[in-house]
C-alpha cells in the first residue's frame, strides 16, 4: 500500500528539481499535489557555487544565499518556500526504486508513494577512484565534490591544511576551479591529468596554453600525460603521497579528485529506454514510459539545432529542461502541446580573475583570435569553430555581458564565413555584425 498519493512527484533535489518546482508553482499548483524528494539534507541550491565561492577564504557563499532559483535571477526558494506553496519536501530521503507500471516510488526506508506524473531529476554523481580499485584510494584526506556536505568537509580540510600542499587529480571543470580555490586558500597545488592539455573536451591546445600559463603564474604546478596510480597513507590512514603512473611521487596533505561524473539512473534502470548514457526523451522530456519525464543530467534529448541526440551535464540545461518538462506536462493536461525544446549548448567557468563562456558546438576547425596579446593582466581573447563554412561555436574569455550575448547569437544563427583571416581580424566584432 502506498503511504500517500501525489499528482506529481519529482525525485532529485538538485538544480533541475528546484527549477521544476518553481515552474509548477508558476503554472498553478494546488496544495498537496507535488512532492519533491531529495537525498540531500538541504533544499535545492545552485550547485556551481560549491566549486567557486563556497570555498573562498573571504566572504564565502553560504545557504540560504544560493538556494534556487537565484542563479537565473529568480526568487530564493528557502526550505520555507516549499510548504508555503503547498509542496511537500522530504529531505534526506532517497528514492531507491521506482515502478513505472504501478506508478510508485519507494524510499531507502521502504516507504512507497504513488504518483500521477513522475519527473526524474536524479542528476549525476562523481566517478570514485575506489571504483577502479586504485591502491590507497580509500585513504582519509582524499576528497570529492558534488554535494554540500562534501563541500563542508573540504572547507574544514582546507582550514586544517593551510600552508600545506594538495594534489588535484583531473584537469577539467572541477580540477581547474578547485585548484584555483585551494591556491587562494594558501595551499600549494599540483594538478595531475592524463590528457595533453587541460579541459580537452572543450579547449584547443592553444586556448589551454593560456590557462595553464595563468595557473602556473599563480604558483600551480601542472603535470600532464600521466595518472594517479596509487596513494600512500600514514599510520592513521591519512594520505601522504600520490604515486604517479610515470614513476614520480608527490607529497600531499590533501587530495581532491575531479575525474568526471556519471548520471544516476539506478531507481529506473531497465524500465526506461536509454541512449548515450541517459534516459531517452522527446522534445518535451517525456521518456518511453507513460507519465514519466527525465530532465537535467539524466536525459538524452533531441538537440534540434544540430539534429542529433545529446546528454548534457550543465546547470543551464538543468534549469531549462526542467522548465520545458513542466510546461509540457501542464499543457498536456489541457490537451495542448509545447514547442520542441530548442537548446543552444552553453558552458562557462570562473576561477581566479578569469571568466569564460562558450556557446554552440566545438566541432570543425577552431580559429583563435586575440590570443597573442592575452596575458594575466589583459586576458580578453576568443575562438570560433567553423564547420562547412559556418560558425557553429564561439568562445570568449574576459567578455562583458553584452559581448557574451553576441556570442550566443552568432552560435545560434551560424553565419557563413569566408576565411579564417576574417574571423581573426574581426574578433568579437564578427559576432556583432
Amino acid at each position: 500500500m502506498a503511504e500517500k498519493t501525489y499528482k506529481y512527484i519529482i525525485i532529485g533535489g538538485g538544480v533541475a528539481g528546484g527549477y521544476a518546482a518553481r515552474e509548477f508553482v508558476k503554472l498553478g499548483l494546488q496544495p498537496g499535489e507535488l512532492a519533491l524528494f531529495s537525498k540531500e539534507a538541504v533544499a535545492p541550491y545552485e550547485r556551481p557555487a560549491l566549486s567557486k565561492a563556497y570555498l573562498f577564504p573571504q566572504a564565502p557563499a553560504r545557504l540560504p544565499g544560493f538556494h534556487v532559483c537565484v542563479g537565473s535571477g529568480g526568487e530564493r526558494q528557502t526550505p520555507e518556500w516549499y510548504p508555503a506553496n503547498g509542496i511537500d519536501l522530504p529531505l534526506s530521503t532517497e528514492i531507491v526504486k521506482a515502478d513505472v507500471e504501478n506508478k510508485t516510488v519507494t524510499t531507502a526506508a521502504g516507504v512507497t508513494y504513488q504518483y500521477g506524473t513522475l519527473i526524474v531529476a536524479t542528476g549525476a554523481t562523481y566517478i570514485d577512484l575506489k571504483d577502479f580499485k586504485t591502491p590507497g584510494a580509500d585513504a582519509q584526506g582524499i576528497y570529492y565534490l558534488r554535494e554540500i556536505h562534501e563541500a563542508d568537509v573540504l572547507v574544514e580540510a582546507i582550514k586544517a591544511k593551510k600552508g600545506g600542499s594538495a594534489v588535484v587529480v583531473g584537469g577539467g571543470y572541477i580540477g581547474l576551479e578547485l585548484a584555483a580555490c585551494l591556491t587562494i586558500n594558501d595551499i600549494k597545488v599540483t594538478m595531475v591529468f592524463p590528457e595533453p592539455f587541460c579541459m580537452p573536451r572543450l579547449f584547443t591546445s592553444e586556448i589551454a596554453a593560456f590557462y595553464e600559463g595563468y595557473y602556473e603564474g599563480k604558483g600551480v604546478t601542472i603535470i600532464k600525460g600521466t595518472l594517479a596510480a596509487a596513494f600512500e597513507k600514514d599510520e592513521h590512514g591519512h594520505v601522504t603521497t600520490v604515486q604517479l603512473k610515470d614513476g614520480r611521487s608527490l607529497h600531499a596533505d590533501l587530495v581532491v579528485v575531479g575525474v568526471g561524473a556519471r548520471p544516476v539512473l539506478a531507481p529506473l534502470k531497465g524500465q526506461l529506454k536509454e541512449e548515450k548514457g541517459g534516459f531517452q526523451v522527446d522534445g518535451s522530456f517525456k521518456t518511453s514510459a507513460q507519465d514519466v519525464y527525465a530532465i537535467g543530467d539524466v536525459a538524452t534529448f533531441p538537440l534540434k539545432l544540430y539534429g542529433d541526440q545529446r546528454r548534457v551535464e550543465h546547470v543551464d540545461h538543468s534549469r531549462k529542461s526542467a522548465i520545458q518538462a513542466v510546461q509540457a506536462i501542464k499543457a498536456a493536461e489541457k490537451g495542448e502541446t509545447v514547442d520542441e525544446y530548442d537548446y543552444l549548448p552553453f558552458f562557462y567557468s570562473r576561477s581566479f580573475d578569469l571568466s569564460w563562456q562558450f556557446y554552440g558546438d566545438n566541432v570543425g576547425e577552431s580559429v583563435v583570435w586575440g590570443r597573442d596579446g592575452a596575458s594575466a593582466a589583459k586576458s580578453k581573447f576568443g575562438a570560433y569553430w567553423v564547420k562547412d563554412g559556418k560558425v557553429v561555436g564561439a568562445f570568449l574569455e574576459g567578455g562583458s555581458a553584452d559581448e557574451n550575448k553576441l556570442l550566443a547569437k552568432v552560435a545560434k544563427e551560424q553565419p557563413s564565413v569566408s576565411s579564417k583571416e576574417e574571423l581573426i581580424s574581426a574578433g568579437i566584432g564578427f559576432a556583432s555584425n
